[in-house]
């Protein structure tokens, strides 16, 4: 279980590293279920960054996959292509989602959006995770 102090203490973690890297995003944690614990969007972070950010946390957890490697099986042909219209649009392949695995099971969720270069949201996001796995 994800505690809400832990959660905050991953948010923290998650905008330390978005600091450093000159960035400002929205970090969502999400329970095993997809629901939020908590979330946190930064001062000048994109108004759309806390929809990606839950988006991803979302994804992850249900699926038990960081969402970016969704991606080559969400093309024309493959398996998930169209998995983000699912669920009125709650899905994503962008990466910067990550499940939270404790003791081989998942009990959460960590989605960072925000990033021009979503491979640095997912920097965050890994921040954020260290927090709670």
């Amino acid at each position: 279980m994800i505690t809400l102090e832990n959660a905050k203490k991953a948010l923290e973690a998650s905008e330390k590293k978005a600091l450093e890297l000159k960035i400002k995003v929205t970090t969502t944690v999400v329970d095993e279920h997809g629901s939020i614990i908590a979330m946190s969007r930064m001062d000048d972070a994109l108004v759309v960054s806390p929809d990606f950010s839950l988006s991803k946390a979302y994804t992850a957890v249900v699926l038990k996959m960081p969402t970016d490697t969704i991606a080559p099986y969400a093309v024309e042909g493959k398996p998930y292509y169209g998995f983000n219209t699912l669920l009125s649009g709650k899905m994503t392949s962008i990466a910067g989602g990550l499940p939270v695995i404790h003791n081989g099971k998942v009990i959460g969720g960590i989605g960072v959006g925000g990033s021009a270069d979503t491979a640095q949201d997912v920097i965050c996001a890994q921040e954020a995770l260290k927090i709670l796995a």
